[in-house]
C-alpha cells in the first residue's frame, strides 16, 4: 500500500493550461496565438457551421428539389463481344440481365472490343458501327430495340 503522501495523477491526465499574453518570450505573447486583427482574433467571436465568410453557403446554393447532378450520367451499359463470344443463339437484354452481365435497369449498348467466332441473332438499344459489322461478319444479326 503507498502513502498519502506519494499519491500522483497518472502521467499526461493532467494538461498545463497555456499561459497567453505573458510577454514575446513565452512564444504567445502580444496576439496571444490568434494572428493579427480579423474576425477571429476579437473577443466574443463565434462562427456559425457551414459559414462561408459572407458568401452564399453551399447548402443554399443547391437546389432542393429535383436535382440530378449529369456529371455522371451514363445512358447506357456498356457491354463488349468478348462478354457475348461465350454465348450461343440471341443475346437480348433479359437474358443478360439474367446471367448477371448487366443490372437491367439501363438501355445497353453493345461496343466492339473483342470478336466473335459464332453467330449470334443479338438485340441491344445501341450498337457501335464496329461491332455491329463484327456482328454481321460472323453471320448473326444486330438488331436495334
Amino acid at each position: 500500500m503507498s502513502l498519502l503522501s506519494e499519491l500522483a495523477p497518472v502521467p499526461g491526465s493532467r494538461k498545463v493550461k497555456k499561459r497567453l499574453g505573458r510577454g514575446k518570450g513565452s512564444g504567445k505573447g502580444g496576439t496571444s496565438g490568434k494572428g493579427h486583427k480579423g474576425q477571429k482574433a476579437r473577443s466574443g467571436v463565434s462562427i456559425p457551421i457551414g459559414f462561408e465568410g459572407g458568401t452564399m453557403p453551399l447548402s443554399r446554393r443547391v437546389p432542393k428539389f429535383g436535382f440530378t447532378s449529369h456529371s455522371h450520367k451514363s445512358d447506357y451499359e456498356v457491354v463488349n463481344l468478348v462478354r457475348l463470344s461465350k454465348w450461343k443463339g440471341e443475346v437480348t437484354p433479359q437474358t443478360l440481365a439474367e446471367k448477371g452481365v448487366v443490372s437491367g435497369r439501363k438501355k445497353i449498348k453493345i461496343l466492339a472490343k473483342g470478336e466473335l467466332k459464332q453467330a449470334l441473332k443479338v438485340k441491344a438499344h445501341s450498337f457501335s458501327k464496329k461491332a455491329k459489322t463484327l456482328i454481321e461478319k460472323a453471320g448473326g444479326q444486330a438488331q436495334t430495340l
